[in-house]
């Protein structure tokens, strides 16, 4: 319950950020297409979305039961990069027309909403049980975070730079790396 206020309050801060910012610009961009045409448009994202992640999910479990790979290096490596792959080409865009606030925005505002409305919802739903050897995932988690965090309001340029994403680069895929030779 309270991920989910957490996700309600985060909403009603954009909602007051959006609101109080000049966005007449914007709105006549927006406005060129019908009603209908974004009804379709959203309706069909949502039913790709929800179509894609069921074959990504269903055939990365067929994958660790035919590999004999456990569902914990799918689920971080095949599962991860296929559900984060709408994000990823937002941000390769935005970064391509020099719009890093949209680029950090996509990336940040997915972790809220999977953080806060996903984890919170499932939970309300069902209970979930914590498992304590996904504590070592979670510290990983925390010092990445907290590394982003540190490279975003650092600096002259308040910026992250291309070595602070290598950095960041290398150490999911080294620890990837360790996960997997854990498994082998």
């Amino acid at each position: 319950m309270v991920l989910f206020l957490c996700f309600l309050g985060f909403l009603f801060y954009v909602y007051k950020q959006l609101s109080s910012e000049n966005t007449d610009e914007e709105t006549t961009s927006v406005s060129k297409l019908s009603n209908l045409k974004m009804t379709l448009y959203i309706i069909g994202g949502l039913a790709g979305l929800v179509t894609g992640g069921q074959l990504v999910v269903n055939n990365a479990i067929s994958i660790a039961e035919n590999l004999g790979v456990s569902e914990k290096i799918i689920g971080l490596t095949i599962v991860a990069a296929g559900t984060s792959l709408p994000e990823l080409a937002t941000s390769i865009v935005a970064a391509f027309k020099k719009n890093a606030d949209i680029a950090v925005g996509n990336i940040v505002g997915s972790n809220i909403f999977n953080i806060f409305l996903i984890l919170g919802v499932a939970s309300l739903i069902g209970s979930i049980d914590y498992n304590p050897s996904f504590n070592t995932d979670l510290y990983i988690l925390a010092g990445g975070t907290l590394f982003l965090l540190l490279g975003m309001f650092t600096g002259k340029r308040k910026k992250l730079d291309r070595w602070e994403a290598a950095i960041l680069l290398i150490a999911y895929l080294s620890y990837t790396t360790y996960l997997v030779s854990l498994e082998l």
